[in-house]
């Protein structure tokens, strides 16, 4: 049981989270056993995704702190967050890539924008695809009409090859 000044410095900490935050993702983890919570955070602090575990009296609390308008009652379930501070969605991506396998964790809905997200919007981030991958199809896609345009040029250069070839084959 934490006490009263352990409650406020979570509190704190959590304001402190929710105000640099680029995307949270709450999470229930009510049925998550200890090895599946450590394998959680795990992967979520490879991508450096904070996770945190509170009450939701706290984390309301730290959201009105925060001057956010959100209500989280209506969640059921012990509460997880996972606060990211650079990619809004890989939150997303990694829970759910993590609910996959273990079924007991359960997405709840997220913030994102000061806007509370459902569950359905949390998954439609998860599916976005990531920053490197844009970036990838989008040097393919400006790639793709100059290599088009060099083949075109060298056809024509190798189809006069061959035509020169052929006149001096039947010479």
């Amino acid at each position: 049981m934490l006490t009263k000044t352990q409650k406020k410095e979570l509190v704190k900490e959590l304001v402190d989270k929710i105000k640099r935050q680029q995307s949270l993702v709450f999470t229930d983890i009510s049925r998550l056993n200890v090895g599946e919570m450590q394998k959680l955070r795990r992967e979520l602090k490879k991508a450096g995704i904070d996770y945190k575990v509170a009450k939701k009296t706290l984390i309301t609390l730290a959201l009105k702190e925060a001057k956010q308008d959100i209500d989280i009652a209506q969640i059921s379930g012990s509460l997880g967050a996972a606060f990211s501070y650079e990619d809004p969605i890989s939150p997303a991506k990694i829970i759910f890539k993590f609910a996959k396998v273990h079924k007991n964790l359960k997405i709840v809905g997220g913030i994102m924008e000061n806007r509370f997200l459902t569950f359905e919007e949390v998954e439609a981030l998860s599916r976005i695809p990531s920053r490197e991958e844009l970036l990838s199809k989008l040097v393919w896609s400006i790639k793709g009409p100059i290599s088009g345009f060099v083949n075109v040029l060298g056809g024509n250069i190798r189809n006069l090859i061959g035509v020169l070839n052929a006149i001096k084959n039947n010479k």
